[in-house]
């Protein structure tokens, strides 16, 4: 050993030395902050499940994949930093003697091979995203960043030391081949040899450039370690559980999609009979009394911006960013760690249960991030804005291009039903539609009487549950179905089009009330609840006696649909639940509906959220239209997993929209845009919002927004009357 190599070998010694402590360190500050959240006992389940999501997600980037070329390079990087760890631990061996390598394997030409190739790709993946990041710089002339709020600082640190470490593992191999100490042939590592070529014979240069690649990768590690909520470096390590412990592992989208978690309290599902206030947690009113893996949610955001760059709210001049959503309670969680670690916190009645012994080592700037209201506004010192809470669709897009798996909808609701159930704070307009379903069973406050008028004219018999028992399927017709003017319309047409099939179906009627939706999203779980279990009674005994697969039901309403399908469950209702859509499809497609007289003009189609994200419906009406439409459906550029929302969800559709641009308004143009006339939609909420989009734009004579099965009935029956154009919701 030459003293070149003593020196090296002491400062990639030293270095290392001091990263690893900083790391340990940094971890398990991390695992205690994360371990301050609610028990998750579901998380646990299916492990077998976990392991192979979590490998699909991330050996096979399917989310990242998504957005082409970037996902593209993010994976070959990400390869890159997983594979070169073994020449980083090469780099050891090197700096001790300029002939090291590792051992067994590091003079296998197969290992040269992949090696090589995988440091060329990673470099041309790592200068694309480099590339990528300052073309859509926050600063940059002209839009809003996807990067706007994110650290920028150290999205470049880390793309910077990337690119140097694999530089520098060039250079090492390029000294081996000046010095004759390169073990793989030309053949196999090509790029190290032309390196080689024009470096000079200096004996030293591998451990030199060893040494510095060393300092390089240990400089990385300490400015992380210093940096725990570096998300933009943590998530290399947190992606992996973070997407493991999803809520959801089988599900083939986002874990915070379709259901919403049930409200629990110290990990278990809270049960309203017994629930108290003084006991058991409603909602999330302090940081820490979200779960664990909420916690783990906030420290793995790569700040990334997918999330915030289709988010409707965001796109159109609300406060709301997922991302910055996420990053602010990252940042109030870590703040606020040392008062949680040291006893502190609040409990159930509001009082400390910390001792002044137990806080006298805190500062006073971690007292004060203690004392912060986790929903208020600036002047209250707030960790989120009330109207960044108010300002969410629940569309779920956030859920859907998140490449780690965090659930924001999850988190957003659970803020809100705090607010609702506990300090009754939220927007007034609201109070309305949920003093309706408590006292009528439907948002719009409609006699119940009246659930059945739309039957009215119709020329055949619709019959009732209890009068018939040979049905196939309940039909759900919703609230909007039974009482708003624009969805009697497609009730109408869906049942025509179920009679002229010979289906045999049935209704509750009076029977029915609201399924519980706008209530629960708003973050009103006791109405939920309340509606929720009053309708799988009536749909137990409607269905009684019948086994699963039988007890089917079809619904107009995306947000029916979801929360029959797939809330119900949590209450003791078990049901086969198809949208209309599908069971349109299914009936064309087996000659029991057959289209005589296509629907020309142009057709687009608006992906309903709750329809298509929520629940992975997207061929079934896009099959109905091409069947009953003349030509092809010219598709929004925003469609399937990245459609547009109307801006209805998350009780949206009963909240005033006063900040920025409306949200169908945005929608609206990009329909019209295509040129077509006909805007299809399937959802009740879609078309209430998208018709008033229109006629606020002054189009209503050009552009006619009607529902899939309106098209198809045309279709199928061209001489059945249409009603001309929609008319006003009842109550608007």
């Amino acid at each position: 050993m030459g003293s070149v190599q003593i020196v090296t070998t002491i400062l990639a010694a030293a270095i290392t030395a001091v990263a690893v402590w900083l790391a340990v360190r940094a971890v398990l500050k991390m695992t205690a902050v994360i371990r301050l959240g609610q028990p998750a006992p579901e998380r646990f389940t299916d492990k077998g499940a976990r392991t192979k999501t979590m490998l699909v997600e991330t050996a096979g980037h399917t989310r990242m994949l998504k957005w082409g070329v970037v996902g593209a390079a993010h994976w070959f990087v990400m390869v890159g930093f997983i594979v070169l760890s073994l020449l980083v631990l090469e780099a050891y061996f090197e700096v001790v003697t300029p002939t090291g390598g590792l051992p067994i394997i590091g003079h296998w030409t197969i290992f040269g091979l992949a090696t090589e190739v995988i440091t060329v790709l990673g470099l041309v993946g790592i200068l694309v995203l480099m590339a990528i990041r300052l073309r859509n710089r926050p600063n940059r002339p002209g839009g809003r960043s996807r990067f706007t709020g994110s650290t920028m600082w150290q999205g470049y640190f880390v793309e910077w030391i990337v690119l140097l470490v694999l530089i520098f593992g060039l250079l090492i191999r390029g000294f081996k081949v000046a010095t004759d100490h390169f073990e793989y042939p030309f053949w196999a590592t090509p790029v190290s040899h032309a390196v080689g070529a024009v470096l000079p014979d200096w004996q030293d240069g591998t451990s030199v450039a060893a040494v510095i690649k060393i300092i390089i990768s240990m400089t990385w590690l300490i400015v992380i370690s210093l940096n725990v909520t570096m998300g933009v470096a943590w998530h290399r390590f947190l992606a992996f559980p973070n997407i493991f412990f999803k809520r959801e592992p089988t599900r083939p989208a986002g874990s915070g999609l379709g259901a919403l978690r049930p409200m629990t309290s110290q990990g278990k599902p809270l049960d309203f009979e017994e629930a108290d206030p003084e006991k058991d947690q409603f909602g999330v009113a302090h940081v820490e009394q979200f779960s664990w893996k909420g916690l783990l949610d906030f420290s793995t955001c790569t700040e990334c911006g997918r999330c915030q760059s289709q988010c409707p709210a965001w796109n159109t001049g609300k406060p709301l960013s997922p991302k910055l959503l996420v990053l602010s309670l990252r940042d109030h969680a870590y703040a606020k760690a040392p008062y949680l670690l040291a006893g502190g916190g609040k409990d159930l009645t509001g009082e400390e249960k910390a001792t002044q012994a137990q806080l006298a080592h805190l500062d006073v700037l971690t007292l004060a991030e203690s004392n912060k209201p986790l929903i208020g506004t600036a002047e209250e010192g707030g960790i989120i804005d009330p109207d960044v809470l108010w300002s969410c669709t629940t569309c779920g897009a956030c859920v859907e291009q998140c490449p780690v798996d965090i659930e924001h909808v999850d988190h957003i609701v659970d803020m809100r039903r705090y607010q609702v159930l506990i300090e009754s704070s939220f927007p007034s307009e609201a109070g309305v539609m949920l003093r309706n379903l408590e006292n009528k069973g439907n948002p719009w406050g409609a006699p119940q009487n009246t659930r059945e008028d739309w039957t009215k004219g119709l020329d055949f018999e619709v019959p009732r549950v209890g009068e018939v028992d040979d049905f196939e399927y309940l039909f759900w017709v919703g609230c909007a179905g039974a009482f708003e003017d624009r969805a009697k319309k497609t009730t109408r047409a869906v049942a025509t089009l179920l009679n002229e099939a010979g289906v045999k179906f049935a209704i509750l009627g009076e029977g029915e009330t609201c399924s519980g939706d706008p209530a629960r999203r708003i973050g009103n779980e006791f109405v939920f609840q309340m509606l929720a279990q009053q309708n799988v009674e009536t749909l137990n005994e409607a269905f009684e006696g019948r086994e699963k697969a039988k007890r089917k039901i079809v619904a107009t309403c995306p947000h029916c649909f979801n929360t029959l399908g797939n809330e119900y469950g949590q209450l003791g209702g078990e049901f086969e639940v198809v949208h209309h859509t599908q069971l349109l499809a299914h009936l064309v497609s087996t000659g029991k509906l057959t289209p005589v007289q296509p629907v020309d003009g142009g057709v687009t189609y608006h992906d309903p959220c709750y329809l298509g994200r929520h629940n992975r419906i997207f061929a079934a009406p896009r099959e109905v239209l091409g069947d009953a439409i003349e030509g092809d459906l010219t598709e929004m550029p925003r469609n399937s997993e990245r459609s547009f929302c109307c801006g209805a969800g998350g009780a949206r559709m009963w909240m005033e929209e006063k900040i920025g641009k409306r949200i169908n308004v945005d929608r609206v143009e990009e329909a019209m845009a295509t040129g077509a006339k006909t805007v299809a939609v399937g959802c009740p909420f879609c078309s209430t919002m998208l018709n008033d989009g229109v006629n606020g734009k002054g189009a209503g004579e050009q552009v006619e927004v009607i529902d899939v099965a309106s098209v198809l009935l045309r279709s199928v029956k061209p001489e059945q009357p249409q009603g001309g154009k929609e008319t006003a919701p009842v109550g608007a």
